[in-house]
Order: C-alpha cells, then structure tokens, then sequence
C-alpha cells in the first residue's frame, strides 16, 4: 500500500475541491447547461494563484519515491490526455492551461486532478481500465473538474492566509484513513474530522464534471458507453469492498442518478466503436512492472503476461512479450529479454499491420524502441557495443524526435561512449526546446562531471533543482559554481545572475508562506515528510 505523500496530498486535492461545494456549485450545476468554461465568478481563486498551488503540490510529489517519472509513461499519458484537450481548447480556461499528466505507483484504483491543470493516474487505475474507452472517461471527468474550476471556486471562498495550508490538513485528513495516528503529528485530531466531514466533491461538481467529460469522449471520437463500464463497475466494487472503499469512489461519490444520467446521454448516440492503441496494452505491461518492481511482483506479472500470449489478439500477444522482455532485463537476462523482444516487435508488426490493413517495410515502435535502446546499453561493455548502442539509440530519436525519453537515451549513449562534447551540443539544443524539463540539466550536469568542468556540472544542478521546487539547494549549488574557479567571464556573470534570481525566488516564497501561516521554507520538514515520519 502506497503509504506517502503522493497518495495523500494528490487524493486530497482532489477530495478538497468539494469543501463547502454545495452552496457554492448548486447554482452552476443543477441545469442541463454547463457554465461557461474557465470563467470565474469575482471571488474565485485567480487562475494564475490556481496555477502556482498546483505546482507547488508537484514539486512535493515529484520528490517522492512512487511518483513515477519513466519516460514511455508520461509520453503516452501526456500525448492521450493532450488528444481529449484538442477537441475542446476552452476546457485550458481563460489561463490556458498547460496539461500535464503523470503516473503514481500505487495499486489502489485512483486519479485525481490538482489545481492548474496537474492530473495524476495511479497505476492501479492503468491496469483496471479495460480499453482506452474507459481511461478515456476517467481522465475526461478529472479535466471536467479542472475546466469548471470547482477547486479554485472552492479556494476562492476561503481567506487567503487558510489558501496554502490546506495542504497540511489534507495530509491530515488522508494519513488518518489509513492510520488514525498518523494524522496528530500534522495536527489536531478536532481539526482533522471537522475538515474530513466536509472534504468531498459535491454532487453538482460530480455532475458538471461527468457532462464535460462525456462531450469530450464524444467529440474525441471514443466509445462514450466506456464511461458508463468503469462507472459500474465500481459502484459494484463498492458493494464488494465493503467498508474498504476503492479510493475513486470515496473522492468520487458515485451515485445511481448519476450513472442514470450518463446512461441517458449515451442511449441518445449512435454506438461507436474505437479500437485501442497498440501503446495501451504496451503502457500497461510497462505499468504493471512499475508497480511492484520486485521479485514477487515480477513473479506475479509473469502469470499475467503468459496468459497474453495465449489469445489470439495480436495486441494482446505483443504486450505480453514485451512485459516479459522488461523482466528479463530487470533481472540481467539480456539473451532472454532480447528474444522477447523480437518476438514483441514481431506481434506489433503485425498488429499494426492488421489495423492498417496493409504491409509495412522496416517498423518500430517507439515504446519498443525505449525498451531496445536499454537493453544495448545494459550489455554495451566494449567499444563495439558502445558505437552499437549509439547508432542503435541515434537512430531511434531520428525517427521520434519529439520522443524526450529516447533523445535523453541517446546522450545517455554519448556520454558512456565518451563523446562528451558531442553530448553537451545536444543536450543544451534539447534544453533550449524543452526549458523546464530538470531531467535535461541533471543529464548535462552528469557529462560536465565527466569532463571535469566543475562550475558548468554545479550550474546545471542548480538550474535542475530550481525547477524541482528546491531553491535552497539550487542557491547552494550556485554557490559552488562560483567558488569552483574554473569558470570563465561569461560563466560567472550568467552563475550571479541566476543566483540573484533563485535568492529573490526564495523570499518571495518564505514571504508567501509567512503570510500564509506557515513558518520558512527551511525552518521545519515538510508535510511530505512529516506524513512519512508518522506513517512509518
């Protein structure tokens, strides 16, 4: 059971969307109409704080151990989440919101949506989605609560020295679902049940976020009964559960008028059948390993990807070779998880073959293409195999190169090659395209390292931790860089303009968190590891 912060303070946003809700949402969601998307009334959290409070959630959950930061996983969900946006531009809101979707390691059956436009999936809900029809549903619902801000119409009505705080007293509230006592380390136990009384979505907001939702599958062109599947199938799960409640259900009070509701909507439309991606069933091996990465939960998996191969779907049949693929190359069997794979690139081959309905010359996949690039790198222990695994992981992001995961494993290659110079022109082209990814400066922090160049590696982990949210650290390595002393002119003007900024960054944040009631940035650990510490 996934006993940290991700769970709680995810879950919680979500749960806190609802606080006070019913006076506040009966007016917008009793209609048959929606409000109009992303307009706030005048008391409404503005969408530029909404956006800052979501990520200052994310930087917390990116630092914990099951946020799953694993490049196919978050391609696919970005680009899938991305697709169900383009339909609807004006579900972004009047911020226009840049989406962003992201795994959890935890199998509990869950997604919850933060404010600004920040979706979790946890991976137990990958894995219970039958078809892409029903995760479709799902991250449709979280955009509906988004779009329609019920989370910052919600925050709107509280004053704003209670705005950030609210996070300290979800992890309350969710630390004591799963352990009463870990809820008093956080705070008082009369302030936890009088908060947990109120946390849950109103049924307007439910409502809203449901009709959203629908017009979305239907606009993207998927199967809109898959809503009414998932939905269900948990209001069955929730009378199998007993009082163990799936945790969608509990954020996500579900009810028959509701499920009647969708109904309606659905028998009104012609049924359309959409078949699923070949990168779903391929995402969902890959997911099923991430959650329980360890001998047993391999052992497990095995049985589950055994069983692929035993239909006749040739999906089915590729996702189950791949699975096995990964495993053996978890466990360093390169020779096994190299036959797997082929017979994975084989089954793909020939299910995207079937789905096109005709023949296709030389074909990869881009998840497929990951799982290869790892594999060369693993068994690259001479300089044969190190200009194997660079052509090999060149050759990938040249077919792909909107694929982050595989241009990342192409420096990976240049760098354990040797080639640093060539691996510091291309990631510093890469971080000129994608800013704000901190995984970029890590990459190009590590090939400084390499090359001995000590106030450049101290800079590119500094940039690296501003954009985690660690501005403390971030100044630290700033520092370093400018006492490292290999540094030129132009190093050194560009070390203390940066260290200005993350210095004038980090007041202004200690200044907000005063205000807000919380003591400085520094001063105490954060709610993230005050949960941990009671929880464990």
């Amino acid at each position: 059971m996934m006993a940290n912060a991700v769970k709680k303070i995810c879950a919680g946003f979500l749960l806190s969307a609802g606080i006070t809700a019913p006076a506040i949402l009966a007016q917008a969601g009793s209609g048959a109409n929606l409000p109009e998307l992303g307009v706030s009334g005048r008391q409404d959290l503005s969408p530029q704080a909404e956006r800052r409070l979501g990520e200052e959630v994310m930087r917390d959950i990116r630092r914990d151990r099951d946020y799953l930061e694993d490049a196919p996983l978050l391609e696919y969900l970005n680009r899938f989440g991305n697709d169900l946006l383009t339909v609807r531009p004006d579900a972004r809101g009047e911020a226009g919101f840049d989406f962003f979707f992201f795994g959890v390691r935890d199998p509990m059956l869950n997604a919850f949506a933060l404010p600004g436009g920040f979706i979790g999936v946890h991976s137990g809900l990958l894995l219970a989605a039958q078809n892409e029809s029903e995760l479709a549903s799902v991250l449709s619902h979280e955009i509906g609560h988004v779009a329609q801000r019920h989370i910052a119409r919600m925050l709107g009505q509280q004053k704003q020295d209670a705005l950030i705080p609210l996070a300290a007293m979800v992890l309350a509230v969710l630390a004591a679902r799963s352990n009463p006592d870990a809820s008093l380390g956080i705070m008082a136990g009369g302030e936890t049940l009088a908060l947990q009384r109120q946390m849950s979505f109103s049924r307007d907001a439910e409502r809203e976020a449901d009709r959203l939702g629908f017009q979305l599958l239907q606009e993207a062109g998927f199967d809109t009964s898959g809503m009414v599947a998932f939905f269900k199938r948990m209001q069955n799960a929730t009378r199998a559960y007993t009082d163990n409640t799936p945790a969608y259900m509990r954020s996500h009070p579900l009810t028959t008028e509701r499920i009647a509701d969708i109904e309606a909507r659905n028998r009104e439309l012609r049924y359309r059948q959409r078949a699923d991606s070949l990168e779903f069933h391929l995402i969902r091996a890959r997911a099923r390993i991430l959650q329980d990465d360890t001998n047993s939960g391999w052992d497990q998996a095995r049985i589950v990807f055994q069983s692929q191969l035993e239909t006749q779907s040739r999906q089915q049949s590729a996702a189950g070779h791949y699975g096995l693929a990964l495993i053996a190359l978890r466990q360093g069997q390169y020779v096994q998880a190299g036959k797997a794979l082929r017979l994975a690139q084989q089954a793909s081959q020939a299910a995207e073959e079937a789905a096109l309905g005709r023949k296709l010359g030389q074909y990869q996949h881009p998840v497929l293409a990951h799982l290869a690039n790892e594999l060369a790198m693993a068994q690259a222990q001479d300089e044969a195999g190190l200009r194997q695994a660079i052509i090999l992981t060149q050759t990938a992001h040249q077919q792909f190169p909107f694929s982050r995961g595989l241009a990342l494993q192409y420096a990976q290659a240049l760098r354990h090659a040797g080639k640093l110079d060539t691996a510091v022109l291309f990631l510093r082209d890469q971080i000129q395209l994608y800013r704000q990814e901190p995984v970029l400066h890590e990459q190009l922090a590590a090939t400084y390292a390499r090359q001995g160049k000590l106030a450049l590696q101290h800079m590119s982990l500094g940039e690296s931790y501003a954009l985690r949210g660690s501005l403390q650290a971030a100044i630290e390595q700033m520092e370093l860089a400018r006492r490292a002393g290999d540094g030129n002119f132009y190093d050194h003007a560009l070390i203390d303009a940066r260290l200005r900024q993350f210095q004038a960054d980090l007041r202004e944040q200690n200044k907000e968190r005063s205000l807000r009631g919380e003591k400085g940035a520094q001063a105490q650990p954060s709610a993230l590891e005050q949960a941990r510490r009671h929880q464990h």
